[in-house]
């Protein structure tokens, strides 16, 4: 039935060829019309894992807490310190402008220069807390004498080390951003970006001052132009390819035709994705190409075929009808299982993560029309001269005596080494990377080089305030007694105390903290008095207080809050005070109180690592599951299953292991490579074994079998695998760490995956014929021409 469904279709295409290619040139100019539409598209919100306990807890205290999505600027005097006439100059006109750039919370931001930077003075006629700067003061009116009052009412106010550095020579300025403004409109992260350099950095960075800027909008940004360098790669890859199939095929017109039916798809997906209403994610840019390299190999194996056919002479027209009927299947089954695993992506509750399955997958079922259907369908066009057909089976009898030795892996003494060779390789790979991380491992943004200014810029500011710039934060929940409750503050000042000298914790502010400076600033500043007051009058009035700070209670005192600043958001940093933190609340519990996680940057970047980390195993297991299924259903022989999926887990498996010596985390942005790594395993495995059953099917034995499989699909196998790493291993030199990375980890399982499929796919094949001998020929899933 398969094979009369493939003839039909071989029939209805080649019968309505130019049918079949004025409609995909229209549709590809179509889509080429909303590709060229489609730009950036950033979100702050869009990285938050949906209906995790962080998330709802951050959504349900947002008002009250300090925000996560916010920039940080620093000024900071390139000689002496910021205590001078003109740094305060220069400090003022950044706070006015960080203050009215779009989409910032103007009440939000602070500086030494905003009312909400006040200090707490006890005056005869009580407590009084007045600004840092008073409201009166204009930068024209700053003498040495009202800049020395500053520095004083700064260092009383102890804001030295968090408004200002600990050397006093830079002053820092936060803003919180909103990233729907009035109408509703979504902040443009990429825009914004350029914003901060076009009215922030450049006007007022000189050889006096230096202007130093951090935050998610500020990262995304850098990284949105950075990946403006991918297209350039991407171009050094493409022309690599091209150069690649021509000097494997040598046909410009079939090296074009290749390349065009891979960008094909690439312009459909990109149209698709605008007509969707997506942008692409500056995260997930490398995702297209991912998908044009699967579109490679593929259409490598078309043109191995028809090559092949060519050079037996046949003609174009017949080599190609052929290279249809004898690769569809195999092609459609390999990309089908490619697109499920991108599909898999969609168990990750994460927006973000979902748009990028969603490209990925519109990408994968493009593939099966231009590259098993277009290139084809349009090779059978060319005419072939029989000075190429006999210089085309030159080339293949010298490649063929080149790789006939490798079928002797499946010898059954190789066979069986190879094997043991890859069960120990395999244990070795499982163990060394069952303790992989989960998340980021480096300091600063991950994405970009460490010699980034993003990252110089969170180095510096780090090394010189008591703040860190990554904050973890705790709600305690007391069903609205915090104001009342002495025990509630008492129970948080525990918490607090014991969480302030935890590994990874630089500073911690809270709801309890405030309270003891508040009743010390009430008692005449006693250092005795620097207590959490234990009378509930006393106490319910400095509460009072308290809640005029914004970012430590709710207003009806149902929650009150702990701000935990560390020392970077390394994965292992935040699980580990996520641990102490879970099990302080487990060991030291109190009737009515609840430590409820988290809040903060750190605590949205925790949602998103478990949430990777729940899914990934689950996942993976969906896609194995769905590549046996769709195996058995083509196949109907078990020794397929087994044949195709062990040569893949252990590459899977090898690729944890390099990821784990590399220190590269498992996020959002890699793991859809080792799906990707997946897919191309795949691939390969597929096309071998298609070959392999066909020739079983004409009686062959096992051994001379794998020996014509192997020679007929090795060379387009090894031809593919080693100019895509090629191809990607240029990316290593990219601005973007996460680029090189993922260039290395590409490179390495395109690799792996080959020798995988050269090695291990045969010796299994040959050891499964052997001990479990088939009944009956195996059976030929498809029309194949020898």
């Amino acid at each position: 039935m398969l094979n009369r469904l493939v003839k039909s279709l071989e029939r209805v295409f080649f019968a309505h060829r130019l049918a079949v290619l004025v409609s995909i040139g229209l549709f590809t100019a179509v889509m080429a019309f909303f590709a060229v539409q489609l730009r950036m598209d950033a979100g702050f919100e869009k990285q938050m894992p949906i209906g995790h306990e962080y998330i709802r807890t951050f959504q349900k205290y947002r008002n009250d807490l300090l925000g996560a999505n916010r920039i940080t600027v620093v000024v900071r005097a390139r000689k002496g310190s910021i205590w001078t006439p003109k740094g305060l100059t220069r400090l003022y006109k950044v706070t006015q402008a960080v203050t009215y750039l779009p989409n910032v919370d103007r009440l939000g931001v602070r500086s030494l220069w905003t009312p909400n930077a006040f200090v707490n003075e006890i005056t005869d006629e009580g407590f009084r807390a007045e600004p840092i700067i008073s409201g009166t003061i204009t930068p024209d009116q700053l003498t040495p004498e009202i800049v020395a009052k500053i520095r004083h009412a700064t260092t009383e106010g102890n804001y030295i080390g968090t408004l200002v550095s600990r050397n006093e020579d830079s002053a820092m300025i936060t803003a919180e951003l909103n990233e729907r403004d009035a109408t509703g409109k979504m902040l443009d992260y990429v825009a914004f970006n350029h914003l901060l350099e076009a009215k922030i950095r450049k006007p007022f960075e000189d050889a006096g001052y230096e202007i130093q800027i951090i935050g998610f909008a500020k990262q995304i940004g850098d990284i949105a132009d950075g990946a403006t360098g991918v297209l350039g790669f991407c171009g050094i890859a493409l022309l690599l390819t091209a150069f690649a199939v021509y000097m494997y095929c040598r046909s410009v017109r079939l090296t074009v035709l290749l390349i065009f039916c891979s960008l094909a798809s690439l312009v459909w997906q990109f149209g698709t994705l605008k007509l969707l209403g997506f942008g692409l994610d500056p995260l997930a840019v490398l995702v297209p190409f991912l998908v044009f390299s699967i579109g490679v190999s593929h259409g490598v194996q078309q043109v191995n075929f028809i090559v092949r056919q060519i050079a037996r002479g046949h003609s174009s027209y017949d080599a190609a009808r052929h290279s249809f009927s004898g690769l569809l299947v195999p092609g459609v089954l390999a990309l089908v299982t490619a697109f499920v695993s991108f599909i898999t992506l969609l168990l990750i509750p994460i927006p973000m993560v979902r748009e990028l399955a969603i490209t990925a997958s519109l990408g994968v079922g493009y593939k099966i029309v231009t590259n098993l259907i277009l290139l084809p369908v349009a090779a059978s066009c060319f005419n072939v001269n029989q000075a190429y057909a006999a210089s085309a089976q030159k080339r293949q009898a010298r490649r063929s005596a080149f790789l006939r030795p490798l079928a002797r892996v499946a010898q059954p003494k190789f066979a069986e080494a190879t094997l043991a060779v890859a069960l120990v390789v395999f244990a070795l790979a499982a163990w060394q990377s069952r303790d992989r991380v989960i998340g980021t491992l480096q300091p600063g943004a991950p994405e970009l080089r460490e010699g980034a200014r993003f990252n110089r810029d969170a180095t510096s500011i780090t090394s010189h305030y008591d703040m860190g710039l990554d904050w973890l934060t705790v709600a305690v929940e007391s069903n609205g007694k915090a104001c009342d409750n002495p025990a509630v503050g008492l129970y948080e000042d525990d918490f607090t105390a014991a969480m302030r000298t935890e590994p990874g914790v630089v500073s911690a502010q809270s709801y309890s903290a405030l309270l003891r400076t508040y009743n010390q600033g009430y008692n005449e500043a006693l250092p005795k008095m620097n207590v959490v007051p234990i009378d509930p009058e006393n106490y319910g009035a400095v509460s009072v207080d308290v809640g005029r700070v914004k970012g430590f209670m709710k207003a009806d005192c149902s929650m009150t809050a702990v701000h935990l600043f560390l020392t970077d958001h390394k994965a292992t940093t935040i699980s580990r005070i996520l641990a102490d933190v879970k099990q302080y609340g487990a060991s030291q519990r109190f009737p009515g109180i609840n430590l409820r996680l988290a809040a903060g940057n750190a605590g949205v970047l925790a949602a998103t690592n478990e949430e990777v980390e729940k899914s990934e195993l689950p996942m993976m297991l969906y896609v194995y599951a769905a590549i046996v299924v769709l195996v058995f259903l083509t196949y109907r022989d078990w020794r397929a299953m087994v044949a195709c999926c062990v040569p893949l887990s252990v590459a899977t498996f090898i690729g944890y292991w390099f990821m784990k010596e590399l220190k590269i985390g498992l996020t959002v942005a890699t793991l859809p490579v080792m799906v990707l790594a997946v897919g191309i395993g795949v691939d390969y495995a597929l096309y071998i074994y298609n070959r392999l059953q066909m020739h079983l099917a004409d009686g062959d034995p096992i051994l001379k079998a794998m020996e014509r499989a192997l020679e007929f699909e090795c060379v387009a196998t090894i031809f593919t695998a080693i100019t895509l790493a090629v191809g990607v291993a240029t990316w290593s030199f990219s601005a973007l760490k996460f680029q090189a990375d993922m260039g290395k980890l590409l490179a390495f399982m395109f690799l792996v995956n080959l020798l995988m499929a050269m090695t291990v796919l045969p010796a299994l094949a040959s050891v499964l014929e052997r001990w479990f001998p088939r009944r009956k020929p195996a059976r030929s899933p498809s029309v194949l021409i020898h």
